[in-house]
């Protein structure tokens, strides 16, 4: 390590440290922190820290701003504060009374942990849900903590988002502001699962959630259960591993999320009860929903939580936020933000933070939360023009459906005649990525808009291009992949990628070195599908050998404008490794207990008239 360097890393040590001293300064010098439980209506208690500022009096009220999470609300002790409070500084610089708690079978509550806990009836007090349990907490806290101004607002990210967006049906009259960021809506299809396929990238976080506490605990009881990584080359776990059922067997035979999983491979009753949206009635409260268009985990979960809550409660103030983000990035400022090797500009989690967080809780929580905000209905990050678009509707009023059809390498606008053919062997799929060192990470991230070069030719990978653009087109909405395909295997998976093709001169205004942008692949979005739940979530059903099949499915939304000189490719393929688990191609009851011998090789055609449907503003 030369000296320069060490001197750089001592100095971000120093700085770190004075942060982080200002920052506890802050909170210790300006509010007091109490603890205790707070009983449910069934009788369990939930562990929660309220941070009330110093200066709350009865001519100074304040209100509450509230996280529940299942991540720890550390550290513990009356005497033991918090680094910063709320989702950003300008908020806990504005004062509010901040209120933190472990939700049920988490840390120091009492209860049994429940993964995306059901919606219940409530026909007694012995039936509760997240929602109850949110409504509890508040009705506690209005009627103990003094001097509260007689308002609530919520926010979370990630799970915390989901206990967010399911605390919006506890319609608590104080509840007025709620924004569930990153949220979880239908766990068939965020997080773990995509349309069914299970995420193997996700492999290593099962510990977190499949694991039970049998007493209070400050700190986490699930590491011993934790996959320690032995190489930079994250490829090699992967392929040591062997098949699903294998690592499964290894590794986590007595997780019970896992197990859940694995055994739970239709869209049942399990997974049915884990849909928040179909709850989502009557919204009665200012909502602001914020996602990233780069997030592995939970891009779905806004975008849907927005658009529910539109057609449910068309009189709620709804709003919602995407931005160039990957996992939560909108909380944290890096200064030139880039996702993986991109640039999309500077200081835009700063600007997110203080004219739309800030300004949607200030708003509602100190001012008339009977009048709307003056929000954008919706804020969309254009992630090619790279600039914030503002809605007043979403997907905005003003686009087109256009057809892309597949036909002879190309993306036209007719379709094509013929098809085109690829060879698929579960024994060797087709990489999600080229970058070793990112399959050891804990949740996927770069992936989401990763330089898709490394894919191009591989015989089991079809690439359809455009010419070169001559004019601007910009995507904003939905896209729908409407393949007709036949395959010689009774099953399959469909891996469509958009990508973004950059000019073979392209300069960037911000480049990462090492990197070569001139004709860099980069992708904009991408979905997976098992053709096995094509027609039917709940019941899958066999493809007939080579006989034409229609496989459609949605690829979440984009605002994405492709620069005249760019091209717009579409790629598919049906590994996509180890991202996802491997579709053994042959049709079984229940792949996730696929073994090698299962695994079958196929050809698979899709044919010119298969078409990405697109929304394209006129």
């Amino acid at each position: 390590m030369n000296i320069r360097y060490s001197f750089f890393l001592i100095l971000l040590f120093i700085l770190g440290n004075a942060q982080t001293q200002q920052a506890d300064s802050f909170v210790k010098e300006n509010f007091t922190k109490q603890e205790f439980y707070i009983p449910m209506r069934d009788g369990t208690r939930l562990f929660t820290s309220v941070y009330i500022p110093k200066d709350i009096a009865k001519n100074k009220k304040y209100p509450f701003l509230m996280q529940r999470t299942c991540y720890s609300i550390a550290p513990y002790g009356e005497n033991e504060y918090r680094r910063s409070l709320g989702p950003n500084k300008y908020l806990m610089n504005d004062k509010y009374i901040f209120v933190y708690q472990d939700v049920r079978g988490r840390y120091m509550s009492e209860g049994t942990f429940t993964n995306m806990t059901p919606q219940v009836e409530r026909k007694s007090k012995k039936d509760v849900d997240e929602s109850t349990d949110t409504y509890d907490t508040i009705e506690y806290l209005i009627k103990n903590i003094k001097n509260n101004n007689g308002k609530v607002g919520q926010y979370g990210t990630s799970y915390p988002g989901f206990y967010t967006a399911v605390g919006v049906l506890a319609q608590h009259p104080a509840l007025v502001a709620s924004s569930p960021q990153a949220p979880i809506s239908d766990f068939w299809n965020d997080d773990f699962l995509h349309n069914g396929r299970f995420m193997m990238g996700y492999f290593r976080t099962f510990p977190v959630f499949g694991v039970q506490k049998t007493k209070p605990e400050n700190k986490a009881w699930y590491t011993d259960s934790m996959i320690r990584s032995t190489s930079e080359d994250g490829l090699k776990f992967y392929r040591d591993m062997g098949t699903l059922k294998d690592g499964y067997e290894k590794y986590y035979k007595n997780n019970f999320f896992m197990t859940e999983i694995m055994e739970h491979t239709n869209y049942d009753e399990f997974w049915q009860k884990r849909n928040l949206l179909p709850h989502l009635k009557n919204v009665n409260h200012a909502v602001m929903t914020v996602g990233g268009w780069f997030d592995a985990e939970d891009l779905s979960g806004p975008l849907n939580i927005y658009k529910t809550i539109e057609k449910t409660s068309p009189k709620a103030k709804n709003t919602i936020v995407m931005g160039p983000f990957s996992h939560g990035g909108w909380g944290r400022e890096e200064g030139k933000h880039f996702h993986n090797q991109i640039y999309f500009g500077d200081s835009i989690a700063t600007y997110y933070q203080k004219n739309l967080e800030t300004k949607f809780f200030s708003h509602y929580l100190k001012g008339d939360s009977k009048k709307d905000a003056g929000l954008p209905e919706a804020m969309m990050y254009d992630t090619g023009s790279k600039e914030w678009r503002e809605f007043a509707q979403y997907p905005p009023k003003n686009t087109q459906k256009i057809n892309f059809y597949l036909a002879d390498k190309s993306l036209k606008n007719t379709a094509g005649q013929g098809s085109s053919e690829y060879f698929s062997d579960p024994n060797n799929p087709v990489l999600s990525s080229d970058n070793l060192k990112d399959f050891n990470g804990f949740t996927p991230r770069n992936y989401m808009s990763e330089d898709q070069r490394f894919a191009v030719g591989r015989p089991d990978v079809l690439t359809f291009t455009t010419d070169v653009l001559t004019e601007e087109l910009t995507f904003a909405g939905e896209i729908l992949a409407k393949l007709n395909i036949a395959s010689t295997s009774s099953d399959a998976d469909f891996a469509v990628k958009l990508i973004d093709v950059y000019p073979e001169d392209f300069k960037p205004e911000q480049k990462k070195d090492g990197v070569i942008y001139g004709n860099y692949h980069q992708m904009v979005r991408s979905e997976i599908m098992p053709a096995r739940f094509r027609n039917s979530r709940e019941k899958a059903e066999a493809l007939q050998p080579n006989q034409k099949t229609a496989v459609n499915f949605k690829l979440q939304d984009v605002v994405h404008t492709f620069k005249k000189g760019h091209k717009i490719q579409i790629q598919i393929s049906s590994t996509w490794f180890p991202l996802f688990a491997v579709n053994p191609q042959k049709f079984m009851e229940n792949p996730n207990f696929a073994t090698k011998e299962d695994y079958t090789k196929a050809f698979i055609k899709v044919f010119g008239d298969s078409a990405i449907e697109v929304q394209v503003l006129k």
